[in-house]
Protein backbone atom coordinates (compact mmCIF):
# COMPACT_ATOMS: atom_id res chain seq x y z
CA UNK A 1 0.00 0.00 0.00
CA UNK A 2 1.38 3.38 -0.97
CA UNK A 3 1.33 5.99 1.82
CA UNK A 4 1.37 9.60 0.77
CA UNK A 5 1.54 11.46 4.04
CA UNK A 6 1.40 11.31 7.82
CA UNK A 7 -2.06 12.79 7.61
CA UNK A 8 -3.22 9.79 5.58
CA UNK A 9 -2.16 7.47 8.39
CA UNK A 10 -3.81 9.66 11.02
CA UNK A 11 -7.09 9.47 9.12
CA UNK A 12 -6.85 5.86 7.99
CA UNK A 13 -5.76 4.00 11.11
CA UNK A 14 -8.72 4.87 13.34
CA UNK A 15 -11.01 3.65 10.55
CA UNK A 16 -9.11 0.35 10.22
CA UNK A 17 -8.95 -0.20 13.95
CA UNK A 18 -12.66 0.44 14.37
CA UNK A 19 -13.11 -2.93 12.69
CA UNK A 20 -10.88 -4.76 15.19
CA UNK A 21 -12.32 -8.27 15.64
CA UNK A 22 -13.17 -8.41 19.31
CA UNK A 23 -16.14 -10.73 18.87
CA UNK A 24 -14.13 -13.93 19.05
CA UNK A 25 -16.75 -15.46 21.34
CA UNK A 26 -20.04 -16.52 19.88
CA UNK A 27 -21.96 -19.78 19.94
CA UNK A 28 -19.55 -21.03 17.28
CA UNK A 29 -16.87 -20.87 20.01
CA UNK A 30 -18.96 -22.00 22.93
CA UNK A 31 -17.78 -25.48 23.95
CA UNK A 32 -20.69 -27.39 25.51
CA UNK A 33 -19.05 -30.70 24.51
CA UNK A 34 -17.65 -31.84 27.84
CA UNK A 35 -18.39 -35.58 27.82
CA UNK A 36 -18.63 -38.20 25.07
CA UNK A 37 -21.86 -39.74 26.41
CA UNK A 38 -23.59 -36.33 26.58
CA UNK A 39 -22.32 -35.24 23.16
CA UNK A 40 -23.45 -38.50 21.53
CA UNK A 41 -26.94 -37.55 22.82
CA UNK A 42 -26.74 -34.07 21.25
CA UNK A 43 -25.76 -32.50 24.62
CA UNK A 44 -29.26 -33.36 25.90
CA UNK A 45 -28.10 -34.30 29.39
CA UNK A 46 -29.24 -31.67 31.92
CA UNK A 47 -32.22 -33.75 33.10
CA UNK A 48 -30.24 -37.03 33.06
CA UNK A 49 -26.93 -35.84 34.57
CA UNK A 50 -25.98 -39.26 35.91
CA UNK A 51 -22.20 -39.36 35.53
CA UNK A 52 -19.37 -37.22 36.91
CA UNK A 53 -19.60 -34.68 34.04
CA UNK A 54 -22.82 -33.50 35.75
CA UNK A 55 -20.46 -31.09 37.55
CA UNK A 56 -20.68 -29.08 34.30
CA UNK A 57 -24.04 -30.14 32.84
CA UNK A 58 -26.09 -29.96 36.06
CA UNK A 59 -24.38 -30.06 39.49
CA UNK A 60 -27.60 -31.25 41.14
CA UNK A 61 -27.21 -34.53 39.26
CA UNK A 62 -24.13 -35.68 41.18
CA UNK A 63 -26.46 -36.65 44.07
CA UNK A 64 -27.30 -39.75 42.00
CA UNK A 65 -23.69 -41.01 42.26
CA UNK A 66 -22.22 -42.99 45.13
CA UNK A 67 -18.56 -43.57 46.01
CA UNK A 68 -15.71 -42.09 43.98
CA UNK A 69 -16.44 -41.39 40.31
CA UNK A 70 -13.92 -40.12 37.77
CA UNK A 71 -14.50 -39.10 34.13
CA UNK A 72 -11.70 -37.76 31.92
CA UNK A 73 -11.31 -37.32 28.20
CA UNK A 74 -10.82 -34.96 25.28
CA UNK A 75 -12.74 -33.24 22.51
CA UNK A 76 -10.83 -33.30 19.22
CA UNK A 77 -12.22 -31.15 16.42
CA UNK A 78 -11.41 -30.41 12.79
CA UNK A 79 -12.86 -26.91 12.24
CA UNK A 80 -13.32 -25.87 8.59
CA UNK A 81 -15.01 -22.49 8.04
CA UNK A 82 -14.82 -21.22 4.45
CA UNK A 83 -15.08 -17.72 2.99
CA UNK A 84 -16.09 -16.87 -0.58
CA UNK A 85 -15.33 -13.28 -1.57
CA UNK A 86 -17.65 -11.18 -3.75
CA UNK A 87 -15.19 -11.83 -6.63
CA UNK A 88 -15.70 -15.58 -6.28
CA UNK A 89 -12.39 -16.62 -4.62
CA UNK A 90 -12.58 -19.08 -1.72
CA UNK A 91 -10.39 -19.21 1.39
CA UNK A 92 -10.14 -21.77 4.21
CA UNK A 93 -9.16 -21.63 7.86
CA UNK A 94 -5.46 -22.54 8.20
CA UNK A 95 -5.69 -23.64 11.84
CA UNK A 96 -8.08 -26.58 11.73
CA UNK A 97 -7.15 -29.18 14.33
CA UNK A 98 -7.72 -28.69 18.06
CA UNK A 99 -7.95 -30.88 21.16
CA UNK A 100 -9.66 -29.84 24.40
CA UNK A 101 -9.35 -31.97 27.58
CA UNK A 102 -11.82 -32.40 30.47
CA UNK A 103 -11.67 -33.91 33.95
CA UNK A 104 -14.47 -34.54 36.48
CA UNK A 105 -14.59 -36.15 39.92
CA UNK A 106 -17.45 -36.73 42.36
CA UNK A 107 -17.83 -38.29 45.80
CA UNK A 108 -20.96 -39.32 47.67
CA UNK A 109 -22.14 -41.88 50.21
CA UNK A 110 -25.37 -43.86 50.44
CA UNK A 111 -26.54 -42.33 53.71
CA UNK A 112 -25.33 -38.78 53.00
CA UNK A 113 -27.71 -36.16 51.57
CA UNK A 114 -24.64 -34.18 50.41
CA UNK A 115 -22.34 -34.99 47.47
CA UNK A 116 -19.18 -33.23 46.28
CA UNK A 117 -17.62 -32.72 42.87
CA UNK A 118 -14.80 -31.04 40.99
CA UNK A 119 -14.48 -30.21 37.30
CA UNK A 120 -11.61 -28.83 35.22
CA UNK A 121 -12.68 -28.01 31.68
CA UNK A 122 -12.62 -25.43 28.89
CA UNK A 123 -16.04 -23.78 28.29
CA UNK A 124 -14.91 -21.45 25.44
CA UNK A 125 -12.08 -21.63 22.94
CA UNK A 126 -10.58 -22.74 19.67
CA UNK A 127 -8.59 -20.86 17.04
CA UNK A 128 -8.97 -19.40 13.55
CA UNK A 129 -6.25 -18.27 11.15
CA UNK A 130 -7.09 -16.88 7.71
CA UNK A 131 -4.70 -16.42 4.75
CA UNK A 132 -3.22 -12.94 4.32
CA UNK A 133 -4.78 -12.42 0.88
CA UNK A 134 -8.48 -12.69 1.76
CA UNK A 135 -9.11 -8.97 1.32
CA UNK A 136 -10.38 -8.60 4.89
CA UNK A 137 -7.01 -8.63 6.68
CA UNK A 138 -7.72 -5.13 8.07
CA UNK A 139 -10.67 -6.74 9.93
CA UNK A 140 -9.15 -10.07 10.97
CA UNK A 141 -6.25 -12.41 10.33
CA UNK A 142 -5.88 -14.59 13.44
CA UNK A 143 -7.67 -15.19 16.70
CA UNK A 144 -6.96 -17.54 19.57
CA UNK A 145 -8.86 -17.99 22.81
CA UNK A 146 -7.92 -20.46 25.54
CA UNK A 147 -10.04 -20.84 28.68
CA UNK A 148 -9.80 -23.09 31.72
CA UNK A 149 -12.46 -23.34 34.45
CA UNK A 150 -11.89 -24.91 37.86
CA UNK A 151 -15.32 -25.77 39.25
CA UNK A 152 -15.86 -27.29 42.73
CA UNK A 153 -19.54 -28.07 43.41
CA UNK A 154 -21.84 -29.39 46.15
CA UNK A 155 -25.18 -31.13 45.68
CA UNK A 156 -27.88 -31.59 48.33
CA UNK A 157 -30.65 -34.17 48.04
CA UNK A 158 -33.66 -32.46 49.64
CA UNK A 159 -35.92 -35.46 49.02
CA UNK A 160 -35.62 -38.80 47.23
CA UNK A 161 -36.85 -37.10 44.04
CA UNK A 162 -35.44 -33.56 44.25
CA UNK A 163 -31.85 -32.27 44.40
CA UNK A 164 -30.16 -28.90 44.12
CA UNK A 165 -26.52 -28.12 43.50
CA UNK A 166 -24.07 -25.35 42.83
CA UNK A 167 -20.48 -24.28 42.90
CA UNK A 168 -17.82 -21.70 42.16
CA UNK A 169 -16.30 -21.30 38.70
CA UNK A 170 -12.73 -19.96 38.75
CA UNK A 171 -12.07 -18.93 35.16
CA UNK A 172 -8.75 -18.30 33.42
CA UNK A 173 -8.63 -16.92 29.87
CA UNK A 174 -5.82 -16.10 27.45
CA UNK A 175 -6.45 -14.25 24.21
CA UNK A 176 -4.43 -13.32 21.11
CA UNK A 177 -6.09 -11.25 18.34
CA UNK A 178 -4.44 -10.00 15.15
CA UNK A 179 -5.30 -7.90 12.12
CA UNK A 180 -3.40 -6.11 9.38
CA UNK A 181 -3.07 -2.35 8.98
CA UNK A 182 -3.07 -2.45 5.18
CA UNK A 183 -5.39 -4.50 2.97
CA UNK A 184 -2.50 -6.17 1.12
CA UNK A 185 -0.33 -9.10 2.34
CA UNK A 186 2.57 -7.59 4.30
CA UNK A 187 4.37 -7.76 7.64
CA UNK A 188 2.31 -4.96 9.24
CA UNK A 189 -0.08 -5.86 12.03
CA UNK A 190 -1.98 -4.74 15.10
CA UNK A 191 -2.10 -7.37 17.87
CA UNK A 192 -3.57 -7.62 21.34
CA UNK A 193 -2.46 -10.32 23.78
CA UNK A 194 -3.69 -10.65 27.34
CA UNK A 195 -4.86 -12.95 30.08
CA UNK A 196 -7.33 -12.75 32.94
CA UNK A 197 -8.77 -14.49 35.98
CA UNK A 198 -12.34 -14.10 37.20
CA UNK A 199 -14.90 -15.90 39.36
CA UNK A 200 -18.46 -16.96 38.59
CA UNK A 201 -20.88 -19.65 39.72
CA UNK A 202 -23.10 -22.45 38.46
CA UNK A 203 -26.40 -23.67 39.93
CA UNK A 204 -28.63 -26.61 39.11
CA UNK A 205 -31.72 -28.54 40.11
CA UNK A 206 -33.07 -31.95 39.21
CA UNK A 207 -36.56 -33.30 39.90
CA UNK A 208 -37.78 -36.81 39.10
CA UNK A 209 -41.44 -36.92 40.18
CA UNK A 210 -42.03 -40.34 38.58
CA UNK A 211 -39.70 -43.11 37.45
CA UNK A 212 -40.11 -42.37 33.74
CA UNK A 213 -39.79 -38.56 33.77
CA UNK A 214 -37.17 -36.17 35.14
CA UNK A 215 -36.64 -32.44 34.78
CA UNK A 216 -33.39 -30.53 35.00
CA UNK A 217 -32.13 -26.97 34.85
CA UNK A 218 -28.77 -25.29 35.26
CA UNK A 219 -27.41 -21.75 35.15
CA UNK A 220 -23.81 -20.70 34.54
CA UNK A 221 -23.29 -17.09 35.53
CA UNK A 222 -21.82 -14.29 33.49
CA UNK A 223 -18.35 -13.17 34.56
CA UNK A 224 -16.19 -10.21 33.59
CA UNK A 225 -12.76 -10.96 32.12
CA UNK A 226 -10.40 -8.03 32.74
CA UNK A 227 -7.64 -8.87 30.27
CA UNK A 228 -4.23 -7.38 31.02
CA UNK A 229 -1.46 -7.64 28.47
CA UNK A 230 -0.01 -5.59 25.64
CA UNK A 231 -0.56 -4.45 22.09
CA UNK A 232 1.99 -4.90 19.33
CA UNK A 233 1.98 -2.66 16.25
CA UNK A 234 4.12 -3.00 13.13
CA UNK A 235 3.75 -0.31 10.49
CA UNK A 236 4.72 -0.92 6.87
CA UNK A 237 7.75 1.07 5.61
CA UNK A 238 8.56 3.94 5.54
CA UNK A 239 6.72 4.49 8.85
CA UNK A 240 8.68 1.75 10.55
CA UNK A 241 12.37 1.71 9.68
CA UNK A 242 12.40 -2.03 10.32
CA UNK A 243 9.13 -3.79 9.44
CA UNK A 244 9.90 -6.42 12.07
CA UNK A 245 10.43 -4.00 14.99
CA UNK A 246 7.07 -3.61 16.74
CA UNK A 247 5.80 -0.83 18.94
CA UNK A 248 4.72 -2.38 22.25
CA UNK A 249 2.32 -0.89 24.75
CA UNK A 250 0.78 -2.12 27.96
CA UNK A 251 -2.94 -2.59 27.36
CA UNK A 252 -6.11 -3.89 28.97
CA UNK A 253 -9.60 -4.78 27.88
CA UNK A 254 -12.71 -5.75 29.84
CA UNK A 255 -15.08 -8.34 28.37
CA UNK A 256 -18.05 -10.18 29.80
CA UNK A 257 -18.54 -13.92 29.44
CA UNK A 258 -22.25 -14.62 28.84
CA UNK A 259 -24.78 -16.08 31.21
CA UNK A 260 -26.05 -19.50 30.14
CA UNK A 261 -29.25 -21.28 31.16
CA UNK A 262 -30.27 -24.81 30.16
CA UNK A 263 -33.66 -26.46 30.71
CA UNK A 264 -34.55 -30.06 29.87
CA UNK A 265 -36.88 -33.01 30.28
CA UNK A 266 -35.97 -36.69 30.10
CA UNK A 267 -38.43 -39.45 29.29
CA UNK A 268 -37.68 -43.14 29.92
CA UNK A 269 -40.49 -45.22 28.34
CA UNK A 270 -38.66 -48.37 29.50
CA UNK A 271 -35.41 -48.94 31.44
CA UNK A 272 -33.73 -49.62 28.10
CA UNK A 273 -34.43 -46.14 26.63
CA UNK A 274 -33.71 -42.55 27.66
CA UNK A 275 -34.96 -39.69 25.45
CA UNK A 276 -34.30 -36.04 26.29
CA UNK A 277 -34.93 -32.56 24.93
CA UNK A 278 -33.04 -29.48 26.18
CA UNK A 279 -33.17 -25.75 25.41
CA UNK A 280 -29.87 -23.92 25.97
CA UNK A 281 -29.93 -20.10 26.18
CA UNK A 282 -26.80 -17.91 25.89
CA UNK A 283 -27.16 -14.22 26.78
CA UNK A 284 -24.81 -12.36 24.42
CA UNK A 285 -27.07 -9.27 24.45
CA UNK A 286 -25.21 -7.68 27.38
CA UNK A 287 -22.15 -7.16 25.19
CA UNK A 288 -22.17 -3.73 23.61
CA UNK A 289 -18.90 -1.83 23.07
CA UNK A 290 -15.52 -3.32 24.00
CA UNK A 291 -12.42 -1.14 24.36
CA UNK A 292 -8.71 -1.94 24.15
CA UNK A 293 -6.96 0.67 26.30
CA UNK A 294 -3.28 1.38 25.56
CA UNK A 295 -0.95 3.19 27.96
CA UNK A 296 1.93 4.05 25.59
CA UNK A 297 0.40 3.91 22.16
CA UNK A 298 2.55 4.36 19.00
CA UNK A 299 2.23 7.24 16.52
CA UNK A 300 -1.06 7.62 14.64
CA UNK A 301 -2.96 5.18 16.88
CA UNK A 302 -5.65 6.20 19.38
CA UNK A 303 -5.09 5.38 23.05
CA UNK A 304 -8.43 3.53 23.11
CA UNK A 305 -9.52 1.20 20.33
CA UNK A 306 -13.31 0.76 20.55
CA UNK A 307 -15.48 -1.90 18.97
CA UNK A 308 -19.27 -1.86 18.96
CA UNK A 309 -20.50 -5.45 18.93
CA UNK A 310 -24.25 -5.48 19.60
CA UNK A 311 -24.50 -9.24 19.72
CA UNK A 312 -27.78 -11.09 19.98
CA UNK A 313 -28.88 -13.68 22.51
CA UNK A 314 -29.26 -17.12 20.98
CA UNK A 315 -30.51 -20.65 21.63
CA UNK A 316 -29.32 -24.19 21.12
CA UNK A 317 -32.09 -26.77 20.82
CA UNK A 318 -30.81 -30.22 21.74
CA UNK A 319 -32.41 -33.63 21.32
CA UNK A 320 -30.97 -37.08 21.95
CA UNK A 321 -31.65 -40.63 22.93
CA UNK A 322 -29.83 -43.67 24.28
CA UNK A 323 -30.58 -47.38 23.97
CA UNK A 324 -29.18 -49.53 26.79
CA UNK A 325 -28.39 -53.24 26.48
CA UNK A 326 -28.25 -55.95 29.14
CA UNK A 327 -24.49 -56.52 28.73
CA UNK A 328 -23.51 -52.98 29.83
CA UNK A 329 -23.25 -51.51 26.33
CA UNK A 330 -25.29 -48.60 25.00
CA UNK A 331 -25.66 -46.59 21.78
CA UNK A 332 -26.76 -42.97 21.44
CA UNK A 333 -27.70 -40.43 18.80
CA UNK A 334 -28.47 -36.72 18.88
CA UNK A 335 -29.17 -33.48 17.03
CA UNK A 336 -28.54 -29.80 17.92
CA UNK A 337 -29.73 -26.66 16.17
CA UNK A 338 -27.48 -23.69 17.00
CA UNK A 339 -28.75 -20.17 16.29
CA UNK A 340 -26.38 -17.50 15.01
CA UNK A 341 -25.40 -14.78 17.51
CA UNK A 342 -23.61 -12.10 15.45
CA UNK A 343 -25.50 -9.67 13.16
CA UNK A 344 -24.11 -8.53 9.80
CA UNK A 345 -23.28 -5.05 11.11
CA UNK A 346 -20.65 -6.40 13.53
CA UNK A 347 -19.66 -9.57 11.69
CA UNK A 348 -16.12 -10.91 12.01
CA UNK A 349 -14.43 -13.76 10.12
CA UNK A 350 -12.83 -14.87 13.41
CA UNK A 351 -16.16 -16.43 14.31
CA UNK A 352 -17.73 -17.13 10.89
CA UNK A 353 -20.91 -17.31 12.92
CA UNK A 354 -24.02 -18.74 11.30
CA UNK A 355 -26.88 -21.11 12.01
CA UNK A 356 -25.48 -24.61 12.48
CA UNK A 357 -26.80 -28.16 12.57
CA UNK A 358 -24.98 -30.76 14.69
CA UNK A 359 -25.47 -34.52 14.28
CA UNK A 360 -23.87 -37.02 16.64
CA UNK A 361 -23.65 -40.76 17.31
CA UNK A 362 -21.80 -42.73 19.95
CA UNK A 363 -21.40 -45.90 21.89
CA UNK A 364 -20.02 -46.89 25.26
CA UNK A 365 -19.77 -49.45 28.00
CA UNK A 366 -20.50 -49.19 31.73
CA UNK A 367 -19.04 -51.81 34.04
CA UNK A 368 -18.82 -52.10 37.80
CA UNK A 369 -15.41 -50.41 37.92
CA UNK A 370 -14.51 -49.04 34.48
CA UNK A 371 -16.55 -47.29 31.81
CA UNK A 372 -15.92 -45.47 28.56
CA UNK A 373 -17.74 -43.60 25.79
CA UNK A 374 -16.75 -42.54 22.29
CA UNK A 375 -18.73 -40.13 20.09
CA UNK A 376 -18.54 -38.66 16.59
CA UNK A 377 -20.06 -35.25 15.85
CA UNK A 378 -20.60 -33.60 12.47
CA UNK A 379 -21.70 -29.99 12.08
CA UNK A 380 -22.92 -28.17 9.00
CA UNK A 381 -23.51 -24.45 8.59
CA UNK A 382 -25.41 -23.45 5.43
CA UNK A 383 -23.89 -20.54 3.53
CA UNK A 384 -24.53 -17.09 5.02
CA UNK A 385 -24.20 -13.96 2.88
CA UNK A 386 -22.85 -11.03 4.89
CA UNK A 387 -23.39 -7.39 3.89
CA UNK A 388 -21.76 -5.55 6.79
CA UNK A 389 -22.41 -1.84 7.21
CA UNK A 390 -19.56 -1.38 9.70
CA UNK A 391 -16.79 -3.32 7.93
CA UNK A 392 -17.61 -3.79 4.23
CA UNK A 393 -14.33 -5.66 3.67
CA UNK A 394 -15.83 -8.73 5.39
CA UNK A 395 -18.71 -8.95 2.90
CA UNK A 396 -19.11 -12.30 1.19
CA UNK A 397 -20.40 -15.81 1.75
CA UNK A 398 -19.46 -17.84 4.83
CA UNK A 399 -20.06 -21.54 5.39
CA UNK A 400 -18.73 -24.09 7.85
CA UNK A 401 -18.39 -27.78 8.50
CA UNK A 402 -16.61 -29.57 11.32
CA UNK A 403 -15.82 -33.09 12.40
CA UNK A 404 -15.22 -33.97 16.05
CA UNK A 405 -14.38 -37.07 18.04
CA UNK A 406 -14.78 -37.34 21.81
CA UNK A 407 -13.32 -40.06 24.01
CA UNK A 408 -14.16 -40.27 27.70
CA UNK A 409 -12.99 -42.93 30.14
CA UNK A 410 -14.09 -43.34 33.74
CA UNK A 411 -13.84 -45.40 36.85
CA UNK A 412 -15.95 -46.01 39.96
CA UNK A 413 -14.56 -47.16 43.29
Amino acid sequence: MKINSNMTWKLLLPVLLSGFPLNLWANGFLLPDQDAFATARGEAFVATADNASAVYYNPAGISQLEGNNVRAGFYGIDLEPQYKSPSGQTYDNESKLHAVPQFFYTYGRTNWPVSFGLGVYSPFGLQVEWPQNTGFRTAATQGRLTTVTINPVVSVKLSPTFSIGGGVMVNYANIDLQQGLSPYPASDLFRFKGDSWDVGYNLGLRWQPVEKVSFGATVRSSATQNFKGHTETIFPPPYNTSPYSPYNSLANSSWELPLEAVFGVSYRPTPKWNLEFDAHYTDWSTIGTVNINQTAFPPFLPSTVPKTLDWQSSWLFEFGGTRFFDNGWHVSGGYVFNESSVPDASYTPLVADLDRHFFSVGTGYKGKIFNFDVAYQFSYGPSRTVTSSAAPVVNGDYSSISHAVLLTVGTHF
